[in-house]
């Protein structure tokens, strides 16, 4: 049995005065969801994506939505020089970083016994190291600063098996700790870093690529009989970025309605 799906809730100020920068925010996914929700909450946003037309599509509905059109900087988290453009665009056009939301991530499916080392490479570069890249060079900035949040998209596959899925799961798992021990060194120069790990949050691209089989056995397994919306994991990760989670760092928050 589906539960009711619940309404979008009403902004609060959460990010009033706040600059974000949001990794992998084009399209129709937890990214976009979440850049639109830090914006809604009173926060400067900028953009960053792999797919420029994607990208510059999301700005414009961005700007649509909320009124207010987001810087846009295109950038592959396995390109170090990409990397380091981006934050410089972002000290450039907001002044200073308060938030990074690291959602870079690409999955796949293929059993251990089959998968090439390519395809093993592909996913933990962008999902884990991509992420390491854009904490490192964001780190540098907020402890100079001593202020500032990361907070990291990671996944319940971190915790939990399912077939096909060992190079994402180690990969999110790897964010996981990755996010833990970054805490503990950032925490003395006033700088939080945590995590959300959401199970199934549905959107376009996720049917694109995930079979209805498959999608309709994770389903299953959601005590609420459906999949979260993006949004619903954006407003997590909104909470985690606000000052209404001042005492949180080195967390891995669950966003899942998931039994075993």
């Amino acid at each position: 049995m589906t539960a009711p799906g619940p309404s979008y809730p009403r902004p609060r100020g959460l990010l009033e005065g706040k600059t974000v920068v949001v990794t992998a925010a084009a399209g129709t996914g937890i990214g976009f969801a979440t850049a639109r929700r830090c914006a809604e909450e009173g926060a400067r946003v900028l953009l960053s994506d792999v797919h420029e037309r994607r990208l510059e599509a999301a700005a414009d509905r961005m700007a649509a939505e909320t009124g207010r059109r987001p810087t846009v900087v295109a950038c592959d988290v396995t390109r170090e020089a990409d990397v380091q453009r981006l934050f410089e665009v972002a000290i450039k056009d907001l002044g200073a970083i308060d938030v990074l939301v690291n959602n870079a991530g690409l999955g796949g499916t293929a059993n251990v016994v089959d998968m090439t080392d390519e395809q093993w490479a592909r996913v933990l570069d962008v999902t884990l190291t991509g992420t390491f890249r854009c904490m490192r060079s964001a780190l540098g900035l907020m402890i100079a600063r001593k202020a500032g949040v990361i907070v990291n998209n990671a996944s319940v596959l971190g915790w939990r098996a399912q077939a096909g899925q060992a190079h994402y799961a180690a990969a999110k798992a790897g964010v996981m700790a990755l996010t833990r021990c970054a805490a503990m060194e950032a925490a003395p120069h006033g700088v939080r870093i945590n995590a959300v790990s959401p199970s199934l949050a549905m959107h376009p691209f996720l049917s694109k690529v995930t079979t209805p089989a498959v999608l309709e056995e994770l389903t299953s397994r959601e005590a609420f009989g459906r999949a979260a919306e993006p949004w619903e994991v954006a407003n997590v990760i909104a909470f985690l970025a606000s000052d209404y989670a001042t005492y949180m760092t080195g967390e891995c928050v669950s966003v899942s309605s998931q039994h075993p």
